[in-house]
C-alpha cells in the first residue's frame, strides 16, 4: 500500500520532479460516459482522513455509485504537496471500484502546479486514469480578468506556455480553476469541466464527492462501495 508518512519535504520534491516527466498531455481516444469526482475530508487536528470517490454518469451528471475509505496520514498539509496526504488514501477508495470511470476530477491542481505535479497530475501518474484538477484556489500561473457571466473563462499562462483555464461556473461568483492532471489535453479538460458545471460554483464531480465524504466524516455514510438506483436510494456491495 502506498505510503508517503515518513519522507521530507526535500524528498517529496524529488519525486514530483521525477514523476513529471511521464506526465502526457494528449487526451486518449474513446467515448466519457462516466466520470469520477474526488475529495477528501478530516477533522481538525487528526490524521484521519475521510477519503470518497464518487462516479457520475457523463454528461448526464447523474451518480452511479461512490467508494469511501478511511486511512491515515501522518504526511503534513504543505502547499504544493497535496498529492503525498491525499493521494494514498484516495488509490485505496478509487482500487475500491469494480468499474472504474473514464475520467477522474480531483479537488486540487493538475499541471497549474510550480513543477507541473499537483494532486490531479500525482494521481493520474498512479492510478492510470486520465485525471483533471479543478481547484477553488488559484496556485500558478497568471490569466486575465474573466467575465461576470457564467461560462466565461480565461486562459492560464505561464512563461507563454498554456497550462489551464479560470472557468467562472456561476455568474458573479469567484472562478475555479481547470488544468489537465495526465492523459488529457488542455483544451479538453476546458470542455469537459464545461459539461460538468449545473447550479453551483462546483462542478459535479468534486462537489458531489465532497458531500458525500462529509456524510461519511459524521457518520451518516459508511465506508465501502455503494451505488444508487435511479431515485437515489443506496445500495452496498
Amino acid at each position: 500500500m502506498l505510503n508517503y508518512d515518513t519522507i521530507t519535504i526535500n524528498e517529496a520534491t524529488a519525486i514530483q520532479n521525477e514523476m513529471r516527466h511521464n506526465i502526457s498531455l494528449i487526451s486518449e481516444p474513446g467515448k466519457i460516459t462516466t466520470i469520477g469526482g474526488a475529495d477528501i475530508s478530516h477533522n481538525k487536528d487528526s490524521d484521519i482522513v475521510y477519503a470518497g470517490i464518487v462516479v457520475l454518469s457523463y454528461p448526464q451528471m447523474v451518480v452511479q455509485s461512490y467508494s469511501l475509505i478511511e486511512a491515515v496520514t501522518k504526511f503534513p498539509y504543505v502547499p504544493g504537496y497535496l498529492g503525498f496526504r491525499e493521494v494514498p488514501a484516495l488509490l485505496q477508495a478509487y482500487n475500491q471500484l469494480p468499474q472504474k470511470p473514464d475520467v477522474m476530477v480531483l479537488d486540487g491542481q493538475g499541471i497549474t502546479h510550480p513543477r507541473q505535479m499537483g494532486i490531479a497530475s500525482h494521481f493520474g501518474l498512479l492510478s492510470g486514469c486520465p485525471s483533471i484538477g479543478c481547484a477553488k484556489n488559484m496556485l500558478f500561473g497568471k490569466y486575465d480578468p474573466l467575465k461576470l457571466e457564467k461560462g466565461s473563462y480565461s486562459p492560464i499562462y505561464n512563461n507563454g506556455d498554456l497550462l489551464g483555464y479560470a472557468l467562472r461556473t456561476k455568474t458573479g461568483v469567484k472562478p475555479v480553476y481547470i488544468s489537465p492532471g495526465h492523459k488529457i489535453s488542455v483544451q479538453t479538460s476546458l470542455e469537459i469541466m464545461q459539461n460538468c458545471t449545473l447550479r453551483h460554483r462546483i462542478p459535479e464531480p468534486t462537489r458531489q464527492a465532497h458531500e458525500k465524504v462529509n456524510l461519511f466524516r459524521v457518520g451518516r455514510l459508511k465506508q465501502g462501495h455503494h451505488f444508487e438506483d435511479i431515485q437515489g436510494s443506496m445500495f452496498d456491495l
